[in-house]
């Protein structure tokens, strides 16, 4: 079977897509420094630790599996750290991933599937974002993101890697066996963050800015179930290796909610109360990120199965009660 490289595979969205390429008969071997990943979640294939900045490491991974592909998750990916320490992502992010792609051309690895972001688009407010949306980039984060993009195409034009970049909005859920799911430490996702206090593992939310001008002051965001999202990567994984070259695709669902609609909706399927502070504003957080997929939805065929929001919490909730890592 052909085997995948998954940078980032011990993390919350590449754990689910080697699941998903397993499930399409890859072999996803995962790279990953376990410094944001956990060990347990390498379930579905080879592991391969160690540093996308260490060049000599990857020629070897790349020597040992000849993967028809990689598929490049492995990223800081937190707006308010980017905003302080902007330095450790253009470091990490950029040149991690320059490192990466420089190793996948030497070793005539031709098919890049890439996790890019929204927060490329910067703060568009009352815009539905395409694909052909202006990108501005208001953190580090998104600007990081959006120089790998280019990296990417200077390396297309030069070396002819064929690439798939798909920027994504909110990933939520987990998958619904548990064997996976979402845990970050410390914890940044608004959904996790909810569960975490209704059940009582903190004291309460802080909701971060409630003046913003949306109806109900809080921010809105695009949310995609992360088993939907990795099931794109899959059909891009397909699109390159049936030759239709390099696109880019946006994946969300089209809807947004506000945060505390999302707060709301956890309390509602959880059944019990939600522990709520109001704080100020983050710097860097956009007011509202809403998608436009129809690219993806047309193109790869992607259709979103479970990214409804009371089945992305439920989703999480299960992981909640029944899924864990250890360091």
């Amino acid at each position: 079977m052909a085997h995948v490289l998954v940078t980032g595979g011990a993390g919350y969205i590449g754990s689910h897509a080697c699941k998903a390429l397993k499930a399409a008969g890859y072999v996803p071997v995962t790279v990953d420094n376990l410094v944001t990943g956990w060990a347990d979640a390498v379930k579905f294939g080879p592991f391969e630790q160690g540093n996308l900045l260490d060049r000599a490491y990857l020629d070897q991974v790349f020597e040992k599996y000849q993967p028809v592909a990689v598929m490049h998750f492995a990223a800081f990916s937190l707006v308010g750290e980017s905003m302080q320490l902007p330095g450790i992502y253009w470091r990490n992010n950029v040149m991690g991933s320059l490192t990466l792609i420089e190793a996948t051309a030497a070793a005539g690895c031709r098919n890049f599937v890439f996790s890019s972001t929204c927060a490329t688009y910067g703060d568009q407010d009352n815009v539905v974002l395409d694909e052909d949306c202006v990108q501005k980039p208001i953190n580090s984060y998104g600007a990081s993101k959006r120089a790998i993009e280019d990296i990417l195409a200077n390396f297309g034009a030069s070396d002819g890697i064929n690439h798939v970049i798909f920027r994504y909005f909110n990933v939520a859920g987990a998958d619904p066996d548990a064997e996976v799911g979402e845990f970050h430490r410390p914890e940044t996702h608004l959904i996790p963050l909810v569960l975490d206090a209704i059940d009582g593992k903190r004291d309460a939310l802080t909701v971060f800015g409630t003046d913003y001008a949306t109806p109900d002051g809080t921010c809105i965001r695009d949310y995609v179930h992360v088993c939907d999202l990795v099931d794109a990567h899959v059909l891009g994984l397909e699109w390159l290796l049936k030759g239709k070259g390099s696109r880019v695709f946006n994946l969300g669902t089209g809807s947004g909610f506000s945060v505390r609609e999302v707060v709301d909706a956890c309390g509602a399927v959880t059944n019990r109360p939600v522990p709520m502070n109001e704080g100020p504003r983050r710097a860097g957080d956009a007011a509202k990120l809403v998608s436009g997929s129809v690219r993806a939805m047309r193109e790869l065929g992607w259709t979103p199965q479970r990214s409804t929001m009371e089945t992305m919490v439920r989703d999480a909730w299960h992981w909640h009660q029944n899924g864990h890592y250890e360091k």
